[in-house]
Parts: C-alpha cells; structure tokens; sequence
C-alpha cells in the first residue's frame, strides 16, 4: 500500500494552570465549522462541548472513570500542560470505497493530573476532522498509577441540546439483529426488545442503544455516535437518560468478573467518534472511523481480491437443504442411524453447480456451508465445545476435487467456520483450519458465532470477545487469510489496521426474510442501515435475491424489496465481497437482470453519494478501479418516489452508454415486486435523467465509456 505524506505540521503549545487559573481551551477543525472546547469545573471535573456551524450540538459533557479497588477518576484534577497540532495526509485503501483517502485534523492534547497526594496521570486527546470529532482516553507510564487496572465503567458523556430525531436499536450485549427504531431521543425505550421472540440470544441490561446511533435536528443537523479502534476493550454501549436528553457510555460486561475492562498501565482506550454533517450524503462519505486507526500493519495484502461470490448458504435458510449430514432439517432428531438423509446441501455435486455458475457470470467465490462435521450438535445444545472440526469433511464433499474443480474454472472456494460461539474449540484449531485453507489456496473465510458465548458468562460484545474476533483476524493474516466475521463485535475501522478483516454482517440481514415470524425486514430497514450500520465499515448483506415470493418452499414469507431494489444494493451497501445470494435456478431464469449482476464491480476508485434522507432514500454512485465503470444504486423505503440526477462526476467531452434496471410502471415490493424494465440510453456529464422508484422499490445503472 502507497502512503503519500502531503503535509504534517505540529505546532506545540504549552500552558501552566491550576484549577483555580483554568483557561478555556479549544480547537477547531480545518475549515472552522467544527469546534471543541474543554474546561475543568470548579471541582475539577473535566468536560467539552462541541459546537457545529456556531451552534452548540453538545453542551457541557462531563469525562471520567469508575474503577475497581482504586479512586475513581472524575474529579480534582488540573491542567498541567496542553498542546495543539495538525495533520494533513492522503493514505490508500488497498481495496475500499475509494482509493484515495484524505486524513486532515486539528488535534488538542490536554495532559491531566490529581490534585491530590496521589498526582495520578491522565490524557484526553480530542482529532477534530470537517466531518466529525474523535476523543479517547490515555494513561501514560506514571509511579503511582501502574500495573493491571479494572474498570467498572466509564463517565464519558454527550449532553445533547434537542430532543433530536434518532434512528436506533437498543444496546443489546449479545447481537445487532434488532430492526431500527425512529423516535425522539426522549422516548427510547430499549428495554421493550430484552425477550424478542425471534432474537434467542438477546441481552439487554440497561436503557442504552448500541453505536452506531445517527440522528437528525430539526435545523438539518446530522449526528452520528460511535467508536473507532476498538482493541482489547469492551464495547461501548450508550445509555439513554430520555429527561435530560443525555447520553453515557455504557460498557459491556461480564458475568464472570465484577468489572468490565482490564488494562495494564500504559494505555489508550478506543476513540469515541461523532461524525457531524449540515446534509445526510456527508455521513456515508466521512471516513472519520477509518482515519482514526493506525495505518496498515500487515503490508501488501494483494493475495485478497474484492469479488462477487455465489454459495451453499440460501437454500438452507429456505429449507431446500440442511447444513448438517445426518439429522433432519429441524436438528433434533438422528435419522437413519446417523446416515446422510439425503438432504445435505455441501455435497461435491452441488458445490460445482455453483462453481460452473459463478464462472459463467464472472464472479470470483463460492462459499460452502455445512461442509464440516459437527452440524449435528452446532445449536441447542448446553455444551457445544469440541462439536466442530474444522479440518474434516462430511463423506459427500470431496474437499480435493472440489478445490481442484473451482482452480481449473478460476474461480475461489470461500472457507465457513461456524464456530458456534464454542469459542475455547475454534482458538485450538484455528492455526490448523488457517493452515488447511493455505494448502487449498482458499483466501477468504466467513466465520460465525451462533448462540451464547462459551466460555458461559461472556457476552458477544465484551472484551474477551473484542480480543477473540480481533485475535482471529490477525492470526489469519499469516495464513493469507481475510476474515468476513458473522455475530461479530462491530465494525470500528479496524480495516485500515489490518485490512484482511474485510466484512462482517452486525445487522439483521437478508435471512431474516426467509425464516423471521415478524414479517422480515419491511422496505425501510435499508435505508435505514446506509446512514446508520454502514457508517461503521463494510456489510456482508447477501443481495440478490431474484425469487422474492418464493413460494415454492415458504409461502408465509418474502423479501420486502422489489428486484430492481436488490440490483441497486450491490451499490448502495458496500462490502468487498458481495454474494449473489439466490439459487442458481433463480438467476438463470431471470437472465436480463442478471446481466447487472455480472457487470457491476465490487471494489471502487471513488464514491459519490448523489442524494439521501436517513430512512428515507439514498443515491450512491461509484467508479470500479481499473475499468473506470461507474455503477449508480438508488433505493427508497415503503413510499415511491422520483428521483432526479445529474452526472457531473462523469469525464468531460465523453459519451457513455447506460443501462438502466428499474421498478415497471406498476411495481410493488409486495404486490407486483418483480416488474422490472430495463433500457438503454447515452448520456454525457451534462445529462440530467428521472428515475421513478416504486414502494419498497429501486434502480441500478451501469455507464461505460463508449
């Protein structure tokens, strides 16, 4: 990866001030609209408040700890020193939404000490970007404050100054498959969704949402909470205080400790991130997450190639097939003494159906689930560690042809490890599994954590699985292994680091409209997750979904989108890896629209977010590295729409040919979902075009060069 260093200034700054002498300090963005004060009380409490186009968006904020066996830091401190600098570079995405991406900051250091006969040390650094604020927490190397530290907590605080529009989901401990909620700020109540009917895993403890939570004033502005870097610590959750319109971090525990966080001295802590716009398309711009981590540490990573994929993975969740060998397709009972029943979908044969389907249709992956042994005992059981071998093939699935097949037709088999959250199982397997995957060439593997956390006690969220999905990605990356992470602990740019952690799902995705009782997931959940999920990395979504009804195996069910909506979501929701996710018989029925499929690119030169409202509608334009392609999605929630566009991110002086896949005139994601009409028409930078997308509906657009 090229780095190029534009500018770096630094221009120190340094100030003596006690507690009774405090001076404001502040530091303001690059272009003056985002500005950050912070400030002692007059107990020495520390806090800040953000100002946004002269307008305070979080007003007096208090910083602190609760700690285990020590004094808390909270308050009597003083400011010893502070200084200021800034930084100007542009880095490159290996693969990404874009490839050039601009890391410009002011940042203010404030070094904090007690005012007391302990004098314990602490750092606040505040990265303010045009597009948002990031702070975090330092401890340094000091005498009286050393060793291994717990924390029960911290105080870090977003005092807001409106009762803001909110678009989230609670701050569950265990999953982020919670359908969004839009209501005031004031009247979250998370604690309505602790025994969701289709959520069996769910654990929420407190009134809190989980991050990223984006909200909207009624002047325009447009928030969004989160955190970056999140290595060796817990996940924050934000608790909701509905009178006071605040919000306090709110760490994830466990039950098998009586803290939350264990650190060694010296340390950091994640960044707390607000990413602030005056519109909604600056949001999916922003690259503040990824440029609050550190640059790449694994170095050239070309063995990854972004690609489109196909799989043994649909049709389980329809129930043409079964993950598992040997059981029935609810998994409760042995048939045929532990003999196939005959309804196994990873099966040699059909795994080279997908094979000879991808090759076709120029996409490069076919992910295989259910190949390994253990599926009979993967979920429901009290004791699942040691269940899985990640290593062994069921008797139908010749790992060695099927690699050899896949090689000979060019394209990558995709490796599953379903953990089953057994998690003390899969470490001890994991440079063996990794090692198997390097024998077959295989670079990408989709790992899951079904259920409760094994060890019992731990939570999805927690540290200990923080450092177990972090741990699992970095050890890959010596095997040329890139991880697409299921059930995982969220995104927070940790791509820039170590950028084999490709995707990851951290949503309610596409299976939940196969198997879900509530209906699925209606038509304005995505354009819900483009301004709020997708802010924190790439989603593993699985569109593509031609056979919306699909009445031949489950008739009380469908996808509440039409098909030109799951065209436009290879554009709309970015991942690296994007899976062609319906059956091969369903594609090759619909061959029109499939032509999308096969054209649209999966790794981008630039990214263009024409338009959006958040819950609304969205626009996204991007250009493919290499071919310079550009490839347009737009979709919209329950309610149709026009959309108007221009192309002034197009070549000057240059005709393209266009291909429109859009909602027919009588569309409906329910009652007429696959009206679908394609055209094509020539347009040049100047062009301005319509597109009409119907309830629940959308449109993709391909433009090359002509």
């Amino acid at each position: 990866m090229k780095i190029k260093f534009i500018s770096l200034l630094i221009i120190a700054v340094l100030y003596s001030c006690s507690k009774e002498n405090a001076k404001i300090l502040d530091v303001s963005s690059p272009n003056k609209a985002v500005e950050v004060n912070f400030n002692l009380n007059g107990e020495g409490k520390p806090f800040y408040t953000v100002r946004f186009n002269n307008k305070t968006v979080v007003d007096t904020s208090y910083l602190g700890f609760d700690f285990k066996d020590v004094d808390d830091f909270e308050k009597n401190f003083k400011i010893n020193n502070t200084s200021t600098s800034s930084f100007n570079e542009t880095w490159q995405m290996p693969w990404g939404e874009q490839l050039d991406v601009v890391n410009n900051y002011n940042e203010l250091k404030i070094e904090l000490q007690e005012n007391n006969e302990t004098a314990r040390l602490m750092t606040v650094v505040f990265k303010v970007y045009d597009d948002g604020i990031g702070f975090r927490y330092e401890f340094p190397e000091q005498a009286n404050f050393k060793g291994d530290i717990y924390i029960n907590d911290e105080h870090t605080e977003f005092n807001l100054t409106e009762d803001y529009k909110t678009f989230w989901i609670p701050g569950d401990w265990d999953i982020y498959e919670h359908l969004y909620n839009t209501t005031k700020l004031s009247e979250i109540d998370a604690l309505q969704f602790a025994n969701h009917k289709n959520l069996a895993q769910t654990y929420i403890p407190e009134n809190a949402v989980n991050t990223p939570v984006t909200m909207v004033g009624s002047d325009g502005t447009y928030l969004s909470f989160h955190e970056a870097a999140l290595i060796d610590y817990s996940g924050m959750t934000l608790k909701v205080d509905t009178e006071n319109l605040n919000l306090k971090s709110n760490l994830v525990g466990s039950e098998n400790t009586d803290y939350k966080v264990k650190k060694t001295v010296p340390f950091n802590t994640p960044w707390r991130t607000i990413q602030i716009s005056d519109n909604a398309p600056d949001l999916i711009e922003s690259k503040l997450i990824v440029n609050l981590n550190e640059p790449n540490k694994l170095g050239d990573v070309s063995w990854f190639k972004p690609m489109k994929y196909t799989g043994v993975w649909w049709e389980m969740h329809l129930g043409k097939s079964s993950w598992d060998y040997g059981m029935t397709q609810d998994m409760s009972t042995w048939t045929d003494g532990g003999k196939s029943h005959g309804r196994h979908g990873a099966t040699t044969e059909n795994v080279k159906s997908f094979i000879d389907f991808s090759a076709k249709n120029n996409i490069g992956g076919v992910l295989v689930e259910g190949w390994n042994t253990g599926w009979e005992h993967w979920i429901g059981f009290e004791d699942r560690e040691g269940v899985f071998d990640f290593v062994t093939p069921y008797p139908d699935y010749d790992i060695d042809e099927v690699t050899r097949y896949a090689k000979e037709k060019g394209v990558e088999i995709i490796m599953h490890h379903e953990t089953s959250a057994a998690t003390e199982t899969y470490e001890k397997q994991q440079d063996t599994a990794y090692a198997l995957m390097q024998k077959y060439g295989m670079h990408a593997v989709k790992s899951g954590y079904v259920g409760k956390i094994l060890p019992k006690g731990e939570y999805h969220h927690g540290q200990y699985m923080v450092n177990q999905y972090n741990n699992a990605a970095i050890k890959a990356a010596k095997y040329e292994v890139a991880v697409n992470a299921h059930e995982p602990i969220k995104a927070t740019g940790l791509r820039r680091t170590y950028p084999n952690i490709i995707s990851r799902e951290g949503l309610r995705g596409q299976e939940f409209n196969a198997w879900a009782s509530d209906g699925g997931n209606p038509p304005e959940h995505l354009p819900i997750v483009a301004f709020t999920r997708m802010l924190s990395g790439p989603i593993d979504y699985t569109p593509g979904i031609f056979n919306i009804k699909f009445d031949e195996y489950k008739k009380d069910n469908q996808v509440n989108t039409t098909i030109a909506q799951q065209l436009a979501l290879y554009v709309v929701i970015y991942s690296p890896v994007q899976m062609a996710a319906d059956l091969v018989e369903h594609y090759e029925a619909n061959p029109e629209p499939l032509q999308f499929i096969r054209d649209v690119g999966v790794d981008w030169q630039q990214t263009k977010v024409l338009n959006g409202e958040v819950g609304d509608y969205v626009t996204i334009a991007r250009q493919e590295r290499g071919t310079g392609n550009w490839f347009v999605g737009g979709i919209t929630d329950e309610n149709a729409r026009t959309i108007d566009l221009t192309f002034d991110f197009l070549d000057d002086n240059q005709d393209y040919e266009v291909i429109i896949y859009k909602d027919g005139k009588n569309a409906h994601w329910d009652n007429n979902p696959l009206d679908i009409t394609i055209e094509k028409i020539d347009i040049t930078k100047d062009s301005k075009l319509s597109v009409n997308l119907a309830e629940g509906g959308g449109f993709a657009m391909s433009l090359k060069k002509i």
